[in-house]
């Protein structure tokens, strides 16, 4: 089982292009697409989810019954027939109950309707919503929502499995069991997690994709990208009305305020301060780290 990603780009009228030229071979795991707001994952999400068309390059699924690949764009039908989809814009139908919800999706799915008297239950029970099973949409809370937004992207058992930003407006509850459930619904499935938030992806993904303005900066194993920035994190503390000229001179990936003055975290190739003591990395200061050499290198280095 694998999807094929093979120098995709996307352009849009003006000549703008939401993509360019990105390659990637996904198979069963999570996969964390990861980006600021407007760096084209969402754009990627739609085309992998055969709502839109790449202006060039190639998506191809090979699943695991024997058949040859299938191509997203020539045979969508044979894709959308593994596929779940979880959109950004996820809406309901605040006057439907859950099962009334899911009956509806899976008569647009094409399921029969036998089909989806059994599969809703087990849903409904798998994502702990089965005892709202009569309780109104219109009622529910964010993170319940993306629970019922879930459900019916698994209404076909589908065998891969995109959800785009989420967490987006979830309370901590709400988004560390939504992180849960996504490792839970791995398995034997390639899940696709489209987020902004590094904690996100740190907490369920088996490999991350960093995509910046349209273009794959990296593709790796968490591990691996830690590794990027292992001996170029560091730690000290400066006085309150020199932390502007610290900023502007290097990468800062975090503050807090002490007594003493603010204690700063940077990522730099050598010591930034005659009192930065070297730190144990996290993946927010590899993010950073690439999207600033991105940039041009802004705030890198001393």
């Amino acid at each position: 089982m694998e999807l094929i990603i093979d120098g995709v780009s996307k352009r849009y009228k003006g000549n703008v292009w939401g993509l360019r030229e990105v390659s990637l071979a996904l198979q069963p795991g999570v996969l964390a697409l990861l980006g600021p707001n407007g760096a084209g994952k969402s754009t990627l999400m739609r085309i992998l989810a055969t709502i839109t068309r790449p202006t060039e390059g190639r998506v191809t699924w090979e699943g695991a019954d024997g058949r040859p690949p299938s191509d997203l764009v020539r045979r969508p039908n044979a894709v959308r027939a593994v596929l779940g989809y979880l959109p950004q814009d996820f809406g309901v139908y605040p006057n439907l109950n859950p099962v009334e919800f899911l009956e509806y999706v899976a008569a647009l799915k094409g399921l029969s309707g036998r089909a989806a008297r059994q599969r809703i239950p087990a849903l409904l029970q798998q994502l702990n919503l089965f005892d709202l099973r009569r309780r109104p949409l219109g009622g529910f809370s964010g993170g319940m929502k993306q629970r019922v937004g879930i459900a019916q992207a698994l209404l076909n058992d589908p065998r891969l499995l995109i959800v785009d930003e989420p967490t987006t407006g979830l309370d901590p509850e709400e988004r560390v069991r939504f992180r849960n459930l996504l490792v839970d619904l791995a398995g034997a499935r390639v899940v696709i997690l489209s987020t902004h938030i590094v904690s996100d992806a740190e907490a369920v993904a088996t490999r991350i994709a960093v995509i910046h303005e349209g273009r794959l900066l990296a593709a790796d194993s968490p591990e691996a990208l830690l590794r990027r920035v292992a001996g170029k994190v560091w730690q000290w503390t400066c006085p309150s009305d020199e932390l502007l000229r610290v900023r502007q001179a290097h990468l800062v990936s975090g503050t807090a305020r002490r007594a003493d003055g603010v204690r700063v975290r940077a990522v730099a190739e050598t010591r930034p301060d005659p009192a930065a003591v070297p730190d144990t990395p996290t993946l927010e200061d590899a993010y950073l780290e690439l999207l600033a050499r991105a940039n041009g290198g802004e705030g890198v280095g001393p």
